[in-house]
């Protein structure tokens, strides 16, 4: 386990570890509990080592060792039988029962099994003692013909076998094929893909852990400790950074320095989708010192801020069991947060928080059994389409002690999830791993690792299959300008889902800090606004509902100033083709006419309407006619004075492009208003 260190005593955990997959089988797993004789219950919360954990599919095996997943007698080395009965959805012939020893296996005594009546059989009766096995999937196959059987109950002698002897899971089958322990492996997961060291330029004979790549993929930042060059104690962690070259190699990692660096313990966990905010682990004070919590810094002209405290209530987290690790969405606007408290499964699990209106956090929810077990969950991730969830986990089966995993959000609560995906011996090795982090384009991965360093954990990636790639996304940048200087002014940039009309993500352009960069998931329709004030918004249309792939959009915006004389170009999609009605989905644009007249309320326009040469010529000068009125009904329905309004229609006479194509043709299907006063 490799820890990111918070101030008393408090920490960030990583996990992982190792193994071979197996392969799925049909069986009836036990779905309750009908009696037992004793329980452990060595956990201050949740309910880790209890009857329940014994219900359902393996949690630990094939992978061996203890776990609070599974089912634990309450006394080590009793000398008394201990017990416990199951039941299953159905009654099914019985062929095998399999039961699933993940801890100390051999003390087994007998097995028996129950028909529908409630008649009892015993299936075997065993010498119990230690096996040379660390784990097993203990199988018989009853001599009986004839048991409907729904219930089965296992007897334990802990005393032959020294330690807590644990039960992971108990399994029935109608057919004599071996029931096996299987691992949940993504599509594609085991096949031989090779994984690559980020070599010396980034890794050294310290420990590197925890990379956090920016969303263009082109700058890593990651945590180093025990390194000469790190701020106060060598042994300390500290935040250090490599760039991606032209020549597409990565530079000498740098220490990033103060603020983010100090003499304590320091950590980015996430960074913002535009890269101009990082998430930091502990609260920074003033005097150098650090307190356990959450900040933030944002990127200046001259570097980062000082960092600023985040408050998340209700954690609960005393100094004794304050571990937690948080990631933050591409949007900023929610938490996913890995602790323990008392309503945790066992150990820690994932919360989630919501950003509210006021610029303060929810309360922490829990996302959920699926996701979360009585193990200990962690190492979040969120993708850039706000959907995929990477992260680590002993409650899961897999390769060893705890593997990655990943799982798709299904629906807008949070708290709903996929089946979690275990992601392959290609990623989880034999030795320790943790920490996946994904860039925008969904090309690589990037990890930690103990198996093939340099010396100690090393930071890896990997080249991604589809199966364990987030839905792909569109990466848009550009820059802000007014239109009659082409000089670079600040502005508020909004993507809005043109389904919904709900702001989808939004960020405040800032010249001096270049571009502005917004990331979109594909599949969608999105209205893109740009708007400051002084200044015209503009409204564009963003269609990335056939797009497949990762796309990388430029598009600079130009604002016309808000003063008399000038004329502003409406979009050409207020009318559908022959049409003067307006287009409801357009509607956005016209209020944003309304919102400038009421905010300038002495503002009067002249609206005129503009037509193609296809046609007559008087028809299309009646159509501009009809399309400037019905703009103009529409701005008077939202309370604007109609004096306030003139129109003027010109049909083709006033062509901006060539009639010769339809493109060119609908670029002279226009609406324009000038300012005659404001």
């Amino acid at each position: 386990m490799k820890i990111l260190k918070l101030t008393f005593k408090t920490s960030i955990l990583f996990w992982m570890l190792v193994s071979n997959p197996l392969s799925a089988q049909n069986v009836l797993w036990a779905d309750k509990v009908l009696g037992f004789s004793s329980e452990f219950r060595p956990l201050i919360y949740g309910s880790g080592y209890r009857t329940k954990q014994i219900l359902g599919a393996p949690n630990k095996l094939p992978a061996y060792g203890d776990s609070p997943c599974a089912w634990s007698p309450a006394d080590p080395d009793g000398y008394n039988e201990e017990w416990i009965k199951v039941g299953f959805e159905k009654a099914i012939p019985l062929k095998q029962v399999a039961v699933g020893e993940n801890f100390n296996p051999g003390a087994i005594y007998k097995i028996y099994g129950y028909d529908t009546s409630g008649k009892e059989y015993l299936l075997t009766e065993n010498k119990p003692g230690p096996v040379a096995e660390k784990s097993r999937m203990y199988r018989i196959f009853p001599t009986y013909n004839d048991i409907l059987c729904n219930a089965v109950k296992i007897v334990l002698l802990p005393s032959k076998v020294s330690g807590f002897n644990q039960i992971d899971a108990i399994g029935i089958s109608s057919d004599t094929k071996p029931i096996e322990a299987s691992i949940n492996l993504a599509a594609q997961a085991s096949k031989d893909f090779k994984r690559e060291n980020m070599g010396k330029a980034i890794n050294s004979r310290s420990l590197e852990v925890a990379p956090v790549i920016s969303s263009d993929g082109n700058t890593l930042y990651f945590t180093r400790s025990n390194h000469a060059q790190n701020i106060g104690i060598p042994g300390n962690q500290d935040i250090w950074y490599s760039r991606l070259g032209k020549n597409n190699q990565w530079s000498e990692a740098v220490n990033i320095g103060p603020p983010l660096n100090n003499a304590d313990n320091n950590a980015i966990t996430s960074i913002s989708s535009d890269g101009k905010k990082v998430y930091l682990i502990n609260k920074y004070k003033p005097d150098g010192t650090m307190e356990f919590g959450f900040s933030y810094s944002v990127a200046t002209k001259t570097g980062w801020g000082f960092p600023q405290e985040i408050r998340i209530p209700n954690l609960n987290i005393d100094k004794k069991h304050g571990d937690m690790e948080i990631a933050v969405s591409p949007h900023g606007n929610v938490l996913l947060v890995s602790f323990q408290r008392p309503d945790t499964e066992g150990q820690r699990d994932l919360y989630v928080c919501f950003l509210k209106s006021d610029d303060t956090w929810s309360d922490p929810v829990n996302i959920g059994n699926k996701v979360n077990s009585a193990a200990d969950e962690g190492s979040p991730f969120l993708a850039l389409d706000n959907k995929t969830l990477y992260f680590a986990s002993h409650g899961h089966s897999g390769y060893g002690e705890a593997d990655l995993f990943v799982t798709r959000r299904l629906d807008d609560t949070w708290i709903h999830w996929s089946e979690p995906e275990n992601l392959g011996p290609a990623i989880n090795s034999p030795e320790w791993d943790g920490y996946f982090n994904i860039p925008a384009a969904g090309d690589y991965g990037y990890f930690c690792s103990g198996a093939n360093t340099l010396g100690q954990e090393d930071i890896f990636r990997i080249r991604l299959i589809p199966e364990i790639k987030p839905e792909p996304v569109a990466i848009i940048t550009g820059q802000i300008y007014e239109a009659e200087t082409n000089k670079p002014i600040e502005a508020e940039v909004v993507a809005e889902m043109k389904s919904g009309n709900d702001i989808f993500t939004k960020v405040n352009y800032q010249p001096a800090s270049g571009e502005f960069k917004l990331i979109l998931p594909l599949k969608d329709i999105y209205t893109f606004s740009a708007s400051q004030k002084g200044y015209f918004p503009v409204i564009e249309e963003i269609d990335l509902s056939t797009e497949t792939g990762f796309r990388n959009i430029r598009k600079n915006i130009y604002l016309q100033p808000l003063k008399g004389g000038q004329q502003i170009r409406l979009s050409n999609t207020l009318f559908s083709q022959s049409s003067s009605e307006v287009t409801p989905t357009t509607f956005k644009e016209l209020d944003k006419i309304v919102t400038t007249m009421a905010t300038y309320p002495n503002m009067e326009i002249l609206l005129e309407g503009h037509t193609d040469n296809v046609g007559e010529i008087q028809k299309n000068i009646q159509l501009s006619e009809d399309r400037v009125n019905e703009v103009k009904k529409y701005l008077i329905s939202k309370g604007i004075d109609a004096s306030r309004i003139q129109t003027k229609a010109w049909g083709p006479s006033k062509p901006i492009a060539s009639n010769l194509t339809e493109v060119s043709r609908q670029k002279n299907r226009r609406v324009e208003f000038t300012i005659l006063k404001i």
